[in-house]
């Protein structure tokens, strides 16, 4: 939470004063308040055209025929404002080595985060037969990706070369290569995903080079160093801070586990500390994950041994969840808990960012119809949950990053992205053009009672996956775009 709250006061609030008028301030909590706003003033808030870091026709065309498709005036300017903003403002793209190269800032940080950059650029990826730019770009955050993992598994986040970190005091093994050397599974299973995706897509094969199969080696060797099954491991991390969660107990190894098959990850896709080390929806991920390196390594690379031991280890971490991951909890039956410790110990609850439980069915790791899922979701979304929250602005998960009574816009996208029901796909739509506060874009959150105090002005993830979203119903459920919300 410092982290990020740090960086938005130097550099996003600039950008948020040059970009929306002077009636944009910080309050002391590091929130964002608009006071003026003129509702009907719908004017495209993208960068002018010379001023875009990356332009797809591709993604212009789906641009214009899903506006096309919605009737509310104040959704399609949202729509158009939020599907293109990772392309418009967050990419550098160049040829290295004569391989395409992709950096990808999340942002308002200047960083790549392994996770927020396969997010970023995912929606896109039903776009890259129709286009060529955009698939070199999408190959080129794979290529990118694969020299972050050789450069350390174990970092989270990554600078656009050896600049060095203001965490580079961090009591762990940063490099000046690393801005941040959190380690969270789902930062390994986010390149498998993208990659596994890019290939099913367009059958192009060129990304799974020598140095793709040493990173994705690595990652195994990672996962099953996590496991802790001889030692705690080569990871530890400690940093001086008095934000509980920025740091790791234990001597910097986390709260203690017993081995039972599952990957410890001792920090959050939130970045935050895990109390139980073994995060329930990160290791769902990492089957996926193990799962989409065995069918390449077997079809593509033609390395059956490998694959056969992606495939036995992504069925040993399953078996672990169904054993230790499921549990009865008060009136909701059998639910999937948020971490457990292979003690016994169980934390119920979820945080916003994903993975997380509520989006297990959007990353493929569970049905949505599958009935533990089912009972987990009814309790996602209860007063049970300690991060749910709901007010005056609206209602949704949040998590200890952004702090108590405070709604992520991922959670409600993701909740709208995992549902079948037509009312509650209307509620999801309609809370998120209700909270932009007069900018045009996404959040990280906002407050339940009052949507103008928000956080992260520029936060691509969230406006590229709100695209994603606006994109699904109308190929799924087009009639519900034809409602002004």
């Amino acid at each position: 939470m410092a982290s990020r709250r740090d960086f938005i006061k130097s550099g996003g609030l600039a950008l948020a004063g040059i970009t929306l008028g002077k009636d944009l301030i910080a309050n002391e909590s590091g929130y964002l308040e608009r006071s003026i706003f003129n509702k009907n003033n719908f004017v495209s808030k993208r960068p002018k055209l010379s001023y875009r870091n990356f332009i797809s026709d591709a993604v212009e065309s789906k641009i214009a025929e899903i506006k096309e498709n919605i009737v509310g005036e104040e959704l399609a300017w949202l729509f158009e404002n939020c599907y293109p903003n990772t392309l418009d403002t967050t990419v550098t793209y160049q040829i290295i080595n004569g391989k395409p190269d992709t950096f990808v800032i999340t942002g308002d940080i200047n960083a790549m985060w392994l996770r927020d950059s396969t997010a970023q650029v995912w929606p896109y990826l039903p776009l890259i037969n129709d286009d060529k730019k955009i698939l070199d770009l999408i190959a080129g955050v794979i290529n990118r990706q694969t020299k972050c993992i050789l450069i350390d598994p174990y970092a989270n986040a990554f600078n656009n070369g050896p600049t060095g970190s203001y965490w580079d005091k961090d009591e762990t093994e940063m490099k000046p290569e690393l801005h941040e050397r959190k380690w969270e599974i789902d930062s390994l299973c986010y390149p498998v995903r993208l990659a596994h995706g890019y290939w099913k897509t367009t059958k192009d094969v060129s990304v799974f080079d020598e140095d793709w199969k040493r990173a994705a080696k690595l990652i195994y060797k990672t996962f099953r160093e996590q496991q802790r099954k001889e030692n705690l491991g080569p990871y530890k991390f400690g940093r001086k801070t008095s934000w509980q969660l920025d740091t790791l107990a234990g001597g910097g190894y986390g709260n203690p586990v017993k081995p039972v098959g599952l990957i410890c990850s001792m920090f959050r896709p939130s970045d935050d500390a895990t109390t139980f080390p073994f995060l329930v929806p990160s290791n769902f991920f990492a089957v996926t994950a193990l799962n989409n390196l065995a069918e390449i390594f077997d079809v593509v690379i033609n390395d059956k041994l490998f694959a056969d031991d992606c495939r036995n280890f992504a069925l040993e971490v399953k078996t672990a969840l169904k054993k230790y991951c499921i549990a009865d909890h008060l009136g909701f039956g059998k639910i999937y808990p948020y971490e457990v410790d292979g003690f016994g110990n169980k934390l119920f609850m979820d945080d916003a960012n994903v993975p997380s439980l509520l989006a297990l069915p959007y990353l493929g790791s569970v049905g949505i119809e599958d009935e533990i899922y089912h009972n987990t979701r009814n309790f996602l979304f209860s007063e049970n949950n300690p991060y749910f929250f709901k007010g005056k602005a609206g209602e949704g998960i949040g998590g200890p990053h952004a702090g108590f009574g405070k709604i992520w816009n991922l959670s409600i996208i993701m909740r709208g992205l995992t549902s079948n029901n037509e009312d509650e796909i209307r509620a999801c739509i309609k809370t998120l053009k209700n909270t932009h506060a007069g900018t045009g874009f996404m959040h990280e959150s906002f407050d339940k009672d009052d949507a103008s105090k928000f956080s992260r002005l520029w936060f691509a993830w969230a406006n590229t996956l709100f695209g994603e979203f606006i994109i699904k119903v109308k190929n799924e459920r087009p009639q519900l775009l034809k409602t002004i919300y």
